[in-house]
């Protein structure tokens, strides 16, 4: 066991500093032992901390994490594209290459420590491991294959290791149509990624798309597809290998080698397990096998995987980080330095390097690197990442320019930049030149993060991070439609072979799918729905290639809805269908609120989330827009009284009732504020509180769909357009649910008639007046204003709660016009023995109640 001697520059000395107390600890064991939340945990529990992951994606995601736990304002993010730090930072969530090694903090953490033994980057790694650390506690994360070497190079380390919280289990070959849900398939290019995850959505309804080049933005989007269930595939690189942790079941793969950057070669047992250990969460087994054209793993790889044994790290990639920048010729010995102990590879030279060799030949670039400061200045430019992967010329050439204006102007002016970002922003062209423009413009993300070499960084970060988003987005719908026009082309090779002809589809404007000249469906809304006769047919791959040609017609169609005007959108108010060109495409439902329904999209086959998303919405513009418009009385009523909070709350319960409320307290009602009421619109009858406007046909209908949607139940047939009552009898299964609709949508059970709500209680309001202290004929034409008989009306008033005596026959004796009907007084809370008492003799002897004469008499009485 030894120490490393880490010799190192004075602007080093705070992260890299040793305590010697400090504990160095390291946390090693497979995947899914719960390494990072524990890190995570421990950091946040110190006053401050940095930690490093091996991904921008996993930075980017752990930051999210504790930004949820600390604020926005505590937590910072830190890599190579991006950077998010605010003043008051205590917690850093950083790339491993952009960790702040001259910061003081108490807690230093790395992710995947086993890395140190990567060809590519292990030196950045094994760098972190030698000299990172923090002043209270020092943890690394990774597999147990590293424990042997961690031992020998970190005196007095101690070391954990935990076990995996689940099983994996192998189970062998399986097809890609037979794979599970909740199934990670992986592949090892772009090109097998896309193509396996055409051939899923085709043939199992969709899946989500992750690589390790996504923007985080859209790595994000789709995760979230595949965990909120809209879709049960998952198809990624070996992205997904690294701190990935979703709900997966299964890990599918398509490959076993990939491109490592130099040399396409098998990929390591370990490195397979770390990808299929991304099945099974928490206490939840996992299994993994192979699909497609994947080769069987060997049965040693098997049980490794099984076990999590495998062969231990024997060496560590190493390069020295105590740097001489004297002069470029320095700082390149310094770079070149032998390892200094057993047990550590010189790393190779990485493209930082190889472009430090080649400046250092350019006379320019020689008389500009003069002392300490142009010579770091130079080396930060030489580790620019070559995200474009062109040729070492074209990266060394790029660096020249950038080091050359930073040396001469200090900054990258905004007019150097701009014609550099401008070819960058278009969005046509093939993949491949999407592509390179997706790689130019990382690049030009990282110098835009050197806020000392841009001006107004600001500006430049986010303008970078928009165009990288908007160029990955397309980059991603390019590939998704090149992969299916072959795989569309497949299809109608297979089909010469039994035909000799090439097979056409088309769909017409008028929605009409056909199959060379033969209508086999038609496009109804969203949804492709074939022809009786064709669907009955023997020809599965004729139907599959209708459906292929719907398929690509959706985003046309999407953007034509969403373009539409309103007047081509209809609600139908009897069922809350929600039609377009008369295709029903949505329907409302339910929701918290009763005038602002819910709306959900018409499922269709070919509808992803995000054209779903974007109907829903705006439907549920079109829907707030008629509910407002139809029932504006209500809406306007709410804003007269805004001002005045006693009817404001009056008003708030009517609009959650829909315009009709039983009368509020009397406390509510005084004179002055029923006054308002009906300046507003709103009529304070003698049972009810209501818009009258609301109970016009249709604004009856509207809230007849919204009461009854909100019970769960289909629409209520009303009556005809315009009726005042209708008899009981038009509903006589009525249950008693039914009959409380009624009344709340505006009518009045009125024994052998419904009376229309503003009716009913106009009638009782008049009539009441009238017999408001004594009896008073009933006036003709009530029962036409009732829409009732005249052998109905005494029930009819009945049923109102009008008291009345009805007209009895004249005697034999008797002479005279008819005897009416009376009203009755309302009959007051005085006992009838105080009214006696109370009574003042009148000043004229009126006749019998029942003589032929009372209402004469009454009359008088009254004059």
């Amino acid at each position: 066991m030894m120490d490393i001697p880490r010799r190192r520059p004075a602007a080093r000395a705070h992260l890299s500093a040793t305590t010697e107390d400090a504990p160095v600890r390291a946390i090693l064991g497979p995947t899914n032992t719960g390494k990072t939340h524990l890190a995570l945990e421990r950091m946040l529990a110190h006053t401050s901390g940095v930690m490093g992951f091996p991904l921008r994606l996993l930075a980017r995601e752990n930051y999210e994490r504790m930004v949820k736990l600390k604020g926005v304002r505590s937590v910072a993010l830190i890599t190579g594209e991006e950077k998010i730090i605010p003043p008051g930072a205590r917690w850093f969530s950083c790339t491993v290459e952009a960790m702040p090694m001259d910061r003081r903090v108490d807690f230093v953490a790395v992710d995947e420590i086993q890395l140190c033994a990567d060809p590519e980057r292990g030196h950045v790694f094994t760098d972190r491991l030698l000299n990172a650390r923090g002043e209270a506690e020092t943890l690394f994360l990774g597999a147990e294959t590293i424990a042997p070497v961690l031992r020998t190079l970190i005196r007095g380390i101690e070391i954990e290791t935990r076990p995996r919280l689940s099983n994996l289990v192998h189970t062998g070959f399986t097809r890609l149509s037979r794979l599970p849900p909740r199934t990670a398939i992986v592949a090892f290019s772009a090109g097998d990624v896309y193509a396996i995850a055409e051939l899923i959505r085709r043939r199992r309804g969709g899946c989500a798309v992750v690589m390790g080049q996504l923007s985080p933005r859209t790595r994000n989007a789709q995760v979230a597809l595949y965990q909120n269930r809209e879709v049960d595939y998952l198809v990624a690189t070996d992205a997904i290998g690294m701190g990935l942790n979703m709900d997966i079941h299964h890990v599918a793969f398509a490959g076993l080698s990939k491109f490592d950057g130099s040399r396409r070669r098998m990929l390591a047992a370990a490195e397979i397990a770390q990808i299929a250990g991304r099945a099974g969460r928490g206490t939840q087994d996992g299994t993994f096998g192979t699909t497609g054209d994947c080769p069987p793993l060997p049965e040693n790889v098997v049980e490794a995987v099984e076990t999590h044994q495998f062969e231990p790290l024997h060496h560590l990639y190493w390069r020295n980080s105590a740097l001489d920048y004297t002069s470029p010729t320095a700082l390149h010995a310094s770079l070149c330095q032998r390892v200094p102990a057993p047990g550590l590879w010189g790393a190779e030279p990485a493209s930082d390097l190889l472009v430090l060799n080649a400046l250092m030949r350019d006379p320019t670039i020689q008389s500009l690197s003069k002392g300490a400061d142009r010579t770091r200045l130079l080396w930060e430019v030489c580790q620019i990442p070559d995200f474009r992967k062109l040729g070492e010329d074209s990266h060394i050439r790029q660096c020249a320019q950038i080091f050359v204006t930073l040396a001469q102007q200090g900054r990258l002016p905004s007019s150097w930049l701009e014609p550099r970002l401008l070819n960058l922003e278009r969005t046509e062209g093939d993949i491949e030149s999407l592509m390179h423009r997706l790689m130019g413009i990382r690049i030009w993300a990282y110098v835009a993060n050197r806020a000392d070499w841009v001006e107004d960084p600001d500006l430049w970060r986010v303008r970078t991070r928009t165009i990288e988003d908007t160029l990955s987005d397309i980059l991603h719908e390019r590939l998704a439609a090149r992969f299916v026009d072959k795989r569309a082309t497949s299809l109608a090779r297979r089909l010469e072979e039994a035909d000799s002809k090439p097979l056409l589809s088309a769909i017409t404007r008028t929605g009409e799918v056909s199959v060379e000249g033969h209508a086999v469906g038609h496009m109804r809304g969203f949804a492709f729905i074939p022809d009786q006769e064709a669907a009955r047919s023997d020809q599965p791959l004729l139907l599959r290639a209708a459906r292929r040609a719907a398929r690509s017609e959706i985003p046309r169609r999407v953007s034509q809805f969403l373009q539409a005007p309103d007047d081509s959108l209809r609600l139908d108010l009897e069922t809350g269908t929600l039609f377009w060109e008369e295709d029903p495409i949505g329907r409302l439902v339910k929701s918290e609120e009763l005038l602002r329904p819910g709306v959900h999209v018409t499922s269709a086959e070919f509808l992803d989330a995000a054209h779903r998303e974007r109907i829903r919405l705006r439907l549920s513009a079109f829907v707030r827009q008629t509910i407002e418009h139809t029932l504006a009385p209500l809406f306007r009523a709410a804003e007269a009284v805004t001002n005045k909070p006693v009817l404001r709350g009056v008003l708030h319960g009517l609009l959650e009732q829909g315009g009709l409320m039983p009368l509020p307290p009397a406390d509510y009602l005084s004179p002055q504020n029923v006054a308002v009421l009906r300046k507003a619109g709103i009529t304070t009858g003698p049972t009810a509180l209501f818009c009258a406007a609301l109970v016009r046909p249709a604004a009856m209908r509207l809230r007849n769909l919204l009461l009854t949607l909100r019970e769960d139940r289909p629409p209520l047939i009303l009556p005809r357009a315009g009726a005042v009552s209708f008899k009981t009898e038009q509903v006589p299964t009525c249950s008693g649910q039914e009959r409380l609709l009624l009344s709340r949508i505006g009518w009045v059970d009125a024994g052998p008639l419904w009376v229309r709500l503003d009716i009913a209680e106009d009638i009782r309001k008049s009539l009441g007046t009238l017999a408001r202290s004594t009896p008073y004929p009933l006036p003709a034409g009530i029962a036409s204003r009732l829409g009732a008989s005249a052998a109905d009306l005494p029930a009819v008033l009945k049923g109102l709660g009008i008291r009345f005596k009805p007209a009895l026959p004249l005697e034999k004796a008797q002479f005279g016009p008819p005897i009416p009907v009376m009203l009755q007084p309302v009959r007051s809370a005085v006992s009838s023995r105080a009214r006696s008492r109370h009574k003042k003799k009148p000043s004229i002897t009126l006749p019998p109640p029942s003589g032929p004469f009372a209402a004469l008499a009454v009359l008088q009485k009254r004059r």
